[in-house]
């Protein structure tokens, strides 16, 4: 997590685009850990609520998480319940997965501004 959470300070130079290409993959890798997660929460809610079997749960986390809606009419007051506050997870999942992913592309965009090539008038 240090590598994701550690930039380089806005006087130093911009790491080699090797480097980048490494941070932006840890970023991807987390995310594709915590969709993981996040589809497994679904699946089991999905099963253990309204019944479901594992690929239907599949299909109605898969569709809750990106944002489209829940593909099956639920029946149960439990299903409906796990539904709303899955879906209130997915909004949170698909913002924060979205910071993660974005803050090297950010900060290197942003860093690029900074770097100073010699000395400014403001020091």
């Amino acid at each position: 997590m240090k590598g994701l959470t550690q930039f380089e300070h806005r006087r130093q130079k911009l790491i080699p685009v090797r480097r980048f290409a490494l941070r932006l993959g840890r970023a991807i890798l987390l995310w594709l850990g915590m969709a993981i997660i996040g589809m497994a929460i679904g699946m089991a809610g999905y099963m253990s609520t309204e019944g479901m079997s594992a690929i239907d749960g599949f299909v109605n986390a898969a569709m809750i998480l990106s944002g489209m809606g829940p593909v099956d009419q639920l029946k149960t007051d439990g299903g409906k319940l796990f539904a709303g506050a899955y879906a209130l997870f997915s909004g949170l999942f698909v913002v924060i997965a979205t910071g993660f992913v974005l803050a090297p592309v950010l900060h290197r965009v942003l860093h690029s501004f900074h770097v100073e090539e010699g000395k400014s008038n403001d020091d």
